[in-house]
């Protein structure tokens, strides 16, 4: 008689249920797994076999197959190891066969049957929860799942507390969620002398979610605004929370079952592999443009990232998703994020400074920004110079604004938004809207229209660049509480948009 189990495989951010069969039947003895195990599911029948001897449960002398169903779909990770056990206890009348199919377990187990945390807890819960099944994991991994609500989890430290659940020895209380993850420590604004235009354009960029690139001479302040961005942007809300840890859930970043309503704020190295920034990898993992989905992904010297990964940016930027494709899989990962770059003028950095600037100069910038190509440069919002702020005015007491001053812009900004977009699916920013609809909440008055028809004219906008400088334009209006467009804002949208025009 086949006993039955239950567990998941990861596609992505989604966990696709999965049916543990076991059977125990007559036969040369052996211990078979089938259903596209790979390397790892398949050393599953060792450690579940050193597991149940330390329970002083011996292995039948008869043949043993377990098959993961469905048998077409790829099976991957470690956490295979606590169903099969379960599924064979089940076999071999040692646990409620009915209650066992009950469940939906995973987890992988070490050699003396202790259950080992393992990624992907909560959507393996979300899944459990559709399923209406009661999930069964590693305690380390309880607070994680148990962040879903509806659905019931059992935390265990090892096999041996999960049968003695399941015989009536000892019950296992429902796990908890865990704790918050507390707000890291925020920067503050006013700590940046000077760079007001840079400012400015940070709040609009954290408005909207608009992209933003930094260009300026080493010293300047542009890794420095970029790390006070984080404290300008709002907390994330319960759907967007849930999102962003099912992602850092699949890539074991959870600490402790805590779930964090801090924004992600990303910063990888420019030396990152494309498989890092994008995803990638044996398991194709979620990458840097995933883990930072709801929240900031800030590339630090950026024509100095491989060419190849810099031109991958331009579709996700787009679509907000990103499919990772592989010879036997395509897997597509969320990556609705803020693009925050920062770059030097050229490769001495000093372009823009007679006194100090190579020989090669103004060809030394074209090639280096050069690097960036067009299509890519085409998609940032806001493109923000950062001129050299001088020794003097370091001793300056602070000026312009606090973090807190600006956030609570910048939250009152979102909150129009979110009204503004309630209903529409998808929809939460202004970096959000596109066709139809942009055309109706961003159309300036008569006097912002010509002027940005002239702009347009002038400097060969794409129509990317002239959606792109309506939606800035309709963010800065909501710092401004206004509902409608207006001149002002479309110059100041313009400002930031035709920088890069006016250079050249």
């Amino acid at each position: 008689m086949v006993a039955h189990a239950y567990t998941v495989a990861f596609e992505g951010v989604e966990a696709r249920p999965v049916e543990v069969q076991c059977a125990v039947t007559a036969g040369v003895p052996g211990f078979a797994i089938v259903g596209l195990p790979d390397k790892a599911v398949s050393e599953a029948r060792e450690r579940v076999r050193a597991a149940l001897t330390t329970m002083a449960i011996a292995m039948p002398s008869k043949r043993i197959t377990v098959n993961l169903s469905p048998a077409d779909m790829p099976k991957e990770g470690s956490h295979f190891d606590l169903p099969i056990a379960l599924g064979l206890l089940a076999a071999l009348d040692i646990l409620p066969r009915d209650e066992i199919a009950q469940t939906m377990a995973l987890g992988e187990l070490a050699l003396d049957g202790t259950l080992v945390p393992v990624p992907g807890a909560l959507p393996a819960a979300m899944t459990a929860a559709e399923e209406e099944r009661t999930l069964l994991c590693p305690r380390a991994s309880g607070a994680e799942a148990a962040w879903v609500g509806n659905c019931r989890v059992l935390g265990a430290q090892s096999l041996v507390e999960l049968v003695r659940h399941y015989t009536g020895d000892a019950t296992i209380p429902p796990a908890e969620p865990g704790e918050l993850t507390p707000d890291p420590a925020r920067r503050d604004l006013r700590d940046v002398k000077g760079q007001e235009r840079a400012k400015r354009a940070l709040e609009i960029a954290a408005a909207g979610r608009h992209h933003l690139i930094l260009v300026g001479t080493p010293g300047s302040g542009k890794s420095m605004l970029a790390a006070r961005l984080p404290g300008l942007l709002p907390p994330l809300s319960a759907q967007e929370a849930l999102e962003t840890s099912m992602i850092h859930s699949l890539a074991g970043l959870l600490d402790e079952g805590g779930i964090s309503r801090s924004r992600p704020f990303r910063e990888p190295h420019h030396t990152a592999s494309m498989a890092a920034i994008i995803g990638g990898g044996r398991s194709a993992k979620p990458g840097e443009v995933s883990l930072a989905h709801n929240g900031v992904l800030f590339m630090d010297e950026f024509p100095e990232f491989p060419r190849t990964v810099l031109e991958t940016l331009r579709q996700p930027i787009e679509s907000g998703e990103v499919m990772v494709s592989r010879a036997n899989a395509h897997i597509t990962y969320p990556c609705r994020f803020m693009l925050v770059a920062a770059a030097n003028p050229c490769k001495c950095g000093y372009l823009t400074d007679a006194g100090r600037a190579c020989s090669r100069a103004p060809n030394c910038g074209e090639e280096y920004l050069g690097r960036i190509s067009g299509p890519l440069m085409d998609r940032f919002d806001l493109r923000v110079e950062v001129p050299p702020v001088a020794f003097t005015d370091l001793d300056l007491p602070a000026s312009g604004d606090a973090s807190a001053t600006v956030a609570a812009r910048v939250g009152a900004a979102r909150d129009r938004q979110a009204a503004r977009f309630s209903g529409q699916a998808g929809l939460r920013t202004n970096a959000d809207a596109e066709g139809q609809l942009l055309e109706e909440i961003a159309a300036p008055d008569a006097d912002g229209r010509d002027l940005l028809l002239r702009a347009a004219d002038r400097f060969g906008l794409s129509a990317r660049g002239y959606h792109r400088i309506l939606r800035v334009a309709r963010t800065i209006a909501d710092l401004a509480g206004e509902d409608a467009v207006r001149r002002p804002h479309v110059a100041e949208a313009l400002s930031y948009r035709l920088v890069a025009a006016k250079e050249s």
